[in-house]
C-alpha cells in the first residue's frame, strides 16, 4: 500500500503518461498525488546574470506552472488532489531531497525527458533517482 506518490513532471509526453499512472494508483490507494517540476539550474550556469538570465528562468518557470496547471486540472476530473511542488537546481537531486522531504513511498518517473539532448547534456534524471534514492521508483515508458 502506497501513502505518499511523489510524480516528477517536465510537460514531456513520457511525464505525461507517468502522471496518469499516478492518477490510477492514487485512485487505488485513495491519496493526493505531490507533483514536482525542476528548473534545471545547471544548464543556466553559463548564461551571463544578466536581463536574459532572469528572461529563460521566467521563462521556464511558467512552463512549470503550466505544467502543474494542467495535471491539477486532469486529477481534479478524477477527483485527485495534486499537491505542487516547484524546485530549482539538479532534477534528479531534487527529486529525490523533496521525496525525503515528504516521507513519500512511492516515486513515478518517465523514463526520458523532452528530448534526446537532455539526457546527453544532462544525464539521465530517471536513471540518477533510481541509482541514488532508497525511495521505490516506477519508471514509466510510454
Amino acid at each position: 500500500m502506497f501513502k505518499k506518490i511523489l510524480v516528477g513532471i517536465d510537460g514531456s509526453e513520457v511525464s505525461k503518461s507517468a502522471f496518469r499512472i499516478a492518477i490510477d494508483e492514487a485512485k487505488a490507494w485513495n491519496i493526493d498525488i505531490n507533483v514536482i517540476y525542476v528548473i534545471e539550474t545547471g544548464m543556466l550556469s553559463s548564461i551571463p546574470a544578466d536581463n536574459t538570465l532572469e528572461a529563460i528562468y521566467s521563462l521556464l518557470e511558467t512552463e512549470g506552472k503550466n505544467t502543474i496547471d494542467e495535471c491539477q486540472k486532469l486529477a481534479g476530473e478524477a477527483g485527485i488532489k495534486v499537491i505542487p511542488h516547484i524546485r530549482q537546481g539538479h532534477a534528479g537531486n531534487e527529486i529525490i531531497e523533496t521525496a525525503e522531504e515528504i516521507d513519500a513511498d512511492l516515486i513515478i518517473l518517465g523514463s526520458h525527458g523532452k528530448s534526446e539532448l537532455d539526457r546527453i547534456l544532462l544525464g539521465s534524471v530517471t536513471g540518477h533517482v533510481v541509482r541514488h534514492s532508497g525511495i521505490t521508483t516506477m519508471v514509466v515508458r510510454s
